[in-house]
């Protein structure tokens, strides 16, 4: 059964005031894990320790690519086996890996590469889109182009908000690359409403849901919001408990 899990750079002032008690407050919520964008001056062991004293876990970080690459991917391994982490997940590229469709080509392969390494410690790794994906280059489009190339190692971590800014469909992707969708962002998009929370806007959920939990793979739901009608904190509250109605929870 899928789990919930916030990605952290939706409250990341609060985390940088108070890592701690934000992360407190995200368990109470009733959130079962945690997804980082930066650490915030900790350690692994001291984040693992903090997480497990509040009963959450990791379900993934996001990384530059060049953390995986060459010497740094061994490092990079070492801290997320001590936090206790699977996920590796890239939320974008530098233009040099993207600024052409044979970037893209390459840049896949690249991710092959670390897939591979990286297997025998039981992790995994991932891509992250925004909405340039969707936006055609060389009468391509970028998205198809990395998955079509990229090996079913490779997490789609699919942005359901992000990608419906450039006209990218959730549901059209999860049924395009099946199985590939071990976490995915939740996140609403509303072409009339930028600060709407899950449950108020345009993404069809009931669709996404049911093929994350057929042939998605979906191990981690996990929410992030970067728009804010209320106090971030609030939004993220409003935003699990949203989703949990539409999962029937």
């Amino acid at each position: 059964m899928s789990r919930i899990g916030l990605q952290l750079y939706s409250v990341r002032q609060d985390c940088a005031k108070d890592l701690v008690g934000t992360l407190r407050q995200v368990s109470k919520m009733g959130y079962q894990g945690v997804e980082f964008a930066g650490y915030h001056g900790r350690d692994a062991r001291e984040l693992r320790k903090i997480l497990e004293d509040l009963n959450l876990v990791c379900c993934g970080t996001h990384i530059a690519l060049e953390t995986l690459l060459g010497d740094q991917l061994l490092k990079t391994v070492e801290f997320n086996a001590i936090l206790g982490n699977k996920y590796l997940i890239v939320p974008g590229l530098k233009e040099e890996y993207r600024n052409s469709i044979s970037a893209w080509e390459r840049t896949a392969e690249i991710f092959n590469s670390i897939a591979e390494r990286i297997k025998p410690y039981g992790m995994k790794t991932g891509y992250h889109n925004h909405w340039i994906e969707f936006e055609k280059l060389e009468g391509k489009i970028p998205m198809d182009v990395f998955f079509g190339r990229a090996s079913k190692d490779v997490i789609m971590q699919f942005d359901t908000g992000n990608a419906m800014r450039s006209g990218g469909n959730a549901v059209e992707y999860l049924k395009k690359f099946p199985g590939r969708s071990d976490t995915i962002h939740i996140k609403e998009y509303s072409a009339t409403n930028d600060k709407a929370i899950i449950g108020e806007g345009d993404i069809p959920w009931k669709e996404v849901i049911e093929l994350c939990s057929t042939i998605g793979n979906t191990r981690w739901y996990i929410i992030e919001q970067e728009s804010y009608a209320y106090q971030p904190i609030e939004c993220v509250e409003k935003c699990l408990i949203n989703f949990k109605n539409l999962l029937g929870q």
